[in-house]
């Protein structure tokens, strides 16, 4: 009798470890339905899977820090950016002149800060895992790589991104909005960046800067606009004392007519 209780107990311990482990691969299984195309199939590229359509002409909508972003700040202006003494230190050398002759007039058009200016954006996919972002100030791009990264190369003023879709791992929806409108957010992280500037006064960001953006998507509201929204954080001990946090607002446009190149400039 002890012996087929025991076989008993074995056997209902081996059904219960059965159990637990279909459900992990379940729930592995749903989690990965985008990245691996629906039934089962190859890898979905990130256009494909892509759940918000980001391509077109948009035109920076400037409501807030009106007088830091459209105007040159006096040097020493370091409102509202939480610069450490360093940063401070550093600023204070702000030379545009010295600048230009070192050929550095793109300091300010750098990833962390080239959002923030009062720009153009041209949006499109290189290919089918590359997003790219074009600014028509200072005629700068950004490369958003889905999935594999390339191979770091030197340190530039856009520096090496990567992009992911922010799906819930449960459903395959993405991970905000509860409806058509709401926002759905794509999320890229930047790193290997060559020093430059958060505005035109010379305030410093260092080649150790990490940028985190998350850009929605608000399409087609009442009064037929849609509007991009990126929400800027950068991560900078050197010069940093704190976190700093940005939104920044664009505007669709209907086509590119009022898209004009021009180069860059430190003043």
């Amino acid at each position: 009798m002890l012996k087929k209780e025991s076989g008993m107990k074995n056997r209902r311990s081996w059904f219960r470890d059965f159990a637990v482990t279909a459900v992990v691969m379940a729930t592995l299984s749903s989690g990965n339905l985008f990245a691996q195309g629906r039934g089962g199939g190859p890898p979905q590229t990130a256009k494909v899977a892509a759940p918000i359509d980001l391509t077109g002409y948009w035109v920076a909508v400037i409501s807030e820090d009106w007088r830091w972003r459209m105007v040159t700040p006096d040097k020493g202006d370091f409102s509202s950016v939480p610069l450490n003494i360093e940063g401070r230190r550093v600023a204070d050398t702000w030379d545009p002149a010295k600048d230009e002759a070192a050929g550095e007039q793109c300091r300010v058009y750098g990833a962390p800060s080239l959002m923030r200016l009062p720009t153009r954006l041209h949006i499109s996919w290189q290919d089918d895992n590359t997003l790219k972002i074009e600014t028509d100030m200072g005629t700068q791009t950004r490369l958003l790589h889905f999935g594999e990264t390339p191979e770091k190369g030197a340190r530039s003023w856009q520096g090496l991104s990567f992009a992911e879709w922010e799906f819930d791992a449960g459903t395959g929806a993405p991970r905000r909005g509860g409806g058509p409108t709401g926002p759905r957010d794509l999320k890229v992280e930047t790193t290997n960046l060559k020093a430059g500037y958060y505005r035109r006064n010379g305030i410093p960001y260092s080649d150790n800067a990490k940028l985190t953006e998350y850009i929605d998507l608000f399409p087609k509201l009442p009064n037929g606009d849609e509007w991009l929204v990126i929400n800027a954080i950068v991560d900078d001990p050197q010069y940093l004392t704190e976190r700093f946090i940005t939104s920044s607002n664009f505007k669709r446009e209907k086509d590119g007519s009022k898209w004009h190149p021009t180069p860059c400039t430190s003043r």
